[in-house]
């Protein structure tokens, strides 16, 4: 399966996955760049599903269901480690609550389209209130392979790089690193790089140990050094 990233608005992120069987929008707001895709390689949009159902996501699926004969796909109905199937290949789902309660992504090979779960640099707002079940999600990505490629739902790079420097100066070789790869035109990291350099999925390093020591935070568990990182404004 290939993945092609379309930008809409100020920062969202739109995909299209897809093969020689046809193609799946992903949070498909960039309507018209998503139709001209698929019109030019004659490629049938079979699907359209998204990450969870925060407006910016999903205000592209009426006009793109109107415009082909694809079938919406609620993300609600289907259970995790399932799939939208593309011939003879499969997107996965991987159910991700915490974001939202509804917040899935989903895996097209080596690529994960997160959407709001985990961002290039950082993660997403807890507006679900379940922060220890958001905590269950960073878990399972980041037990993923480290080439794993993440595709967000949003280019917050730039803040989350202020952020993060300033938050741990030390880290500053991984973040500058990373910023030196940065391409707007398409927007990504390895999970690797996640690793290395995004301060949320850093709970357990001995450097972010150190910077809730000196804020005074709590930082005995896992689940105390997420929840320390998760209040930091």
């Amino acid at each position: 399966m290939h993945v092609e990233q379309f930008r809409y608005s100020a920062d969202n992120l739109a995909y299209l996955v897809w093969n020689e069987t046809g193609a799946i929008a992903v949070d498909g707001g960039a309507v018209e760049e998503i139709r001209a895709f698929v019109a030019e390689r004659n490629l049938p949009l079979l699907y359209v599903t998204n990450t969870h159902r925060h407006y910016d996501h999903t205000l592209g699926n009426d006009a793109l269901l109107a415009a082909t004969r694809a079938r919406f796909v609620n993300p609600d109905s289907l259970p995790e480690g399932s799939g939208i199937e593309l011939g003879e290949e499969v997107l996965r789902v991987h159910r991700t609550p915490g974001h939202t309660e509804d917040s899935v992504c989903f895996q097209a090979g080596s690529t994960l389209l997160t959407g709001d779960t985990l961002f290039n640099g950082t993660v997403g707002n807890c507006f679900s209130g379940d922060l220890l079940g958001f905590l269950g999600s960073i878990r399972r990505l980041m037990a993923l392979p480290g080439e794993t490629m993440i595709l967000a739902g949003h280019d917050y790079v730039r803040d989350a790089m202020l952020f993060a420097r300033k938050l741990e100066p030390s880290n500053l070789p991984a973040l500058e690193a990373y910023w030196r790869t940065y391409d707007p035109v398409f927007v990504c990291s390895s999970l690797r790089e996640e690793r290395s350099m995004n301060p949320y999925l850093r709970f357990n390093d001995p450097g972010i140990v150190a910077v809730l020591r000196e804020r005074g935070l709590p930082r005995a568990t896992e689940e105390e050094r997420w929840l320390s990182l998760m209040s930091i404004e």
